[in-house]
């Protein structure tokens, strides 16, 4: 065929096409004509503006940052609130969870009562010490004796005896004024920068010091959220997976940001990264893993969830706010772990806790990130108050600069060789438990815990009867749901002589006693705790959770049926 003859052919099939298509043309133009006849004017323009906003309102309704399902759902529970017999009978059991849990907060010992007035004189610095000491004599569990999971890491004294001195002697100070208080600035660098080192940034990495990991995670999400923003994104998500920390939830209602969970692997209780993948979408402002994650202490595949990051050109942020102080000792200290830091392509940020296992004192968190152009989206300027230009890098003004000094000295103090021997510590009695745990019959531990934490549960009995027992014992361990769990984050106290030993071995007297009769019925918290996951609307929990949180500032026993009686009795 000549090259004349297939031009001509190709000529001739477009001109068929294009007679085609415009024949359909002129065949929908003349509709829409006949449509409109003995139409005037204005009742075009008018059905053309109704739909369009019909169409816009329709769109607004479907596509919201949260689903469609969700608010039906909350739709559907309130309605069922309203029907008289069903909401009086929720209203008392929602009263009924809630002073339960509310006495256990009201421990005043005989003869004490809440102070709701200034003193009309100011007390001596003894008598205030000695009101102090009647406080401290409310606490019924004594972390000191290493029966708490978590909370408390260190513990040690002659740690403690630094700390009370180094936040006295900075206790006026506040990083808000570097000119003023210079020495808090220096020491607030180092500190980013030896965290930086310590998980392998670059030159170019950075940081800020933050009051604890949620803030750390907050700042990490606002960054990746404007980030998201600048390239017009306009509900940004935050792709995690389900045993990410509760504190992206917080960024996600805070920022303005849609929370898209991916589900974990149930034998390893890792994210599932192929989950994950199809879970991104043109709105991901950034994907989450954790090393290791909070409810079962499994490491989240770090390498294979950057290489997502890479290929779809999005932030990747590493939660290590829990083991972030042992994780990066581990290989010194002969527990060697996959890359999860900085030297992973596609880490762009971490959160790691100073005030967990690095020992230092509440209120202390690093955020890093692997490049100072990230970090500016952090920040927050204010250019033309009439106070000064105003400049944050946290969400704090004023921060205390006793805590950073307190930091500070704690990692001075502790050294390489002083975390790598804590890190030994604490990896060789979590492990002890764990292997000692996987023996017993009745319970199981979850995934393969790698760093401090240790979760179990049970497919013959409600696990949280063996939380009960253990509460009996004087332990107080960590209640998890979603599936129903307990664990144990182990700290420098469980590492004393016998502790481990002693945890070990009443779980097994309590397994045992539990496995006499394993279908028995929880009571106590337990079953509080039990019931929380097993209500359809969550809505009911989030009632009980504030009027919790109410009672926490209560100076009234009777907080609980003011505030049944008020914020959530039925509307």
């Amino acid at each position: 065929m000549s090259q004349e003859k297939l031009e001509v052919d190709i000529s001739n099939a477009v001109a068929v096409y294009v007679e085609f298509f415009m024949h359909y043309v002129d065949k929908g133009r003349r509709f829409v004509n006949n449509q409109c006849t003995g139409l005037e004017p204005w009742q075009i323009i008018g059905a053309t503006v109704m739909s369009t906003l019909f169409i816009l309102w329709l769109h607004g309704f479907l596509f919201q940052q949260e689903s469609l399902t969700s608010r039906a759902k909350k739709q559907f529970f309130k309605m069922i609130r309203m029907v008289p017999f069903i909401g009086t009978a929720i209203q008392k059991q929602l009263n009924k969870a809630l002073h339960d849990m509310a006495t256990n907060l009201f421990t005043l010992k005989e003869g004490m009562s809440y102070i709701t007035d200034l003193p009309s004189k100011g007390l001596s610095q003894q008598e205030v010490l000695q009101k102090l000491n009647e406080y401290t004599s409310l606490a019924e569990v004594q972390w000191q004796s290493g029966k708490v999971s978590g909370t408390v890491y260190s513990g040690d004294e002659k740690l403690t005896n630094l700390l009370v001195k180094v936040y006295g002697d900075f206790a006026w100070s506040n990083p808000l004024h570097p000119d003023i208080f210079p020495g808090v600035r220096k020491m607030e660098a180092e500190i980013v920068r030896m965290a930086c080192t310590l998980f392998h940034g670059g030159p170019d990495s950075c940081g800020s010091v933050t009051s604890g990991g949620t803030e750390s995670i907050l700042m990490a999400c606002k960054a990746y959220r404007d980030i998201a923003v600048k390239r017009g994104v306009r509900f940004p998500e935050i792709v995690a997976p389900v045993s990410a920390h509760a504190a992206f939830n917080k960024a996600a209602h805070y920022f303005g940001m849609k929370m898209v969970h991916v589900p974990l692997d149930k034998n390893t209780m890792q994210v599932d990264v192929k989950m994950m993948k199809r879970a991104i979408s043109k709105n991901t402002a950034m994907l989450v893993c954790s090393v290791p994650q909070f409810p079962h202490g499994a490491i989240d595949p770090v390498q294979d969830i950057a290489k997502l990051a890479v290929k779809y050109k999005i932030p990747l942020h590493v939660d290590a706010c829990l083991g972030g102080f042992l994780i990066v000792f581990m290989e010194k200290a002969n527990y060697p772990l996959p890359p999860f830091d900085f030297r992973v392509k596609g880490v762009t940020s971490i959160s790691a806790d100073t005030h967990k296992y690095g020992y230092a004192p509440k209120g202390s968190s690093v955020i890093l990130y692997s490049d100072k152009k990230i970090r500016h989206y952090q920040y927050f300027v204010a250019a033309d108050w009439q106070g000064g230009i105003y400049a944050s890098p946290t969400i704090a003004g004023s921060r205390p600069g006793g805590i950073i000094a307190a930091c500070w000295a704690t990692m001075m103090h502790m050294g390489e060789s002083g975390y790598i021997e804590a890190t030994k510590k604490i990896i060789k009695t979590a492990r002890y438990i764990d292997a000692e745990l996987r023996k017993m019959n009745g319970i199981f531990v979850f995934g393969k815990p790698e760093v401090s934490v240790v979760a179990v549960g049970s497919n013959v009995f409600d696990i949280f009867r063996l939380s009960n027992l253990l509460t009996s014992k004087g332990w107080n361990l960590n209640t998890l749901q979603f599936p129903s769990s307990i664990h144990i984050c182990v700290t420098l106290l469980h590492t004393h002589a016998g502790v481990a030993q002693q945890f070990v071995e009443d779980v097994k007297n309590s397994v045992s006693e539990i496995m006499k009769n394993p279908l028995e019925k929880t009571t106590g918290m337990g079953a509080i705790y039990g019931m929380a996951q097993s209500i359809p609307d969550r809505s009911l929990v989030t009632e009980i959770s504030c009027g919790f949180l109410d009672c926490l500032y209560s100076t009234d026993t009777i907080c609980v049926d003011k505030h049944m009686n008020g914020s959530t009795g039925l509307q």
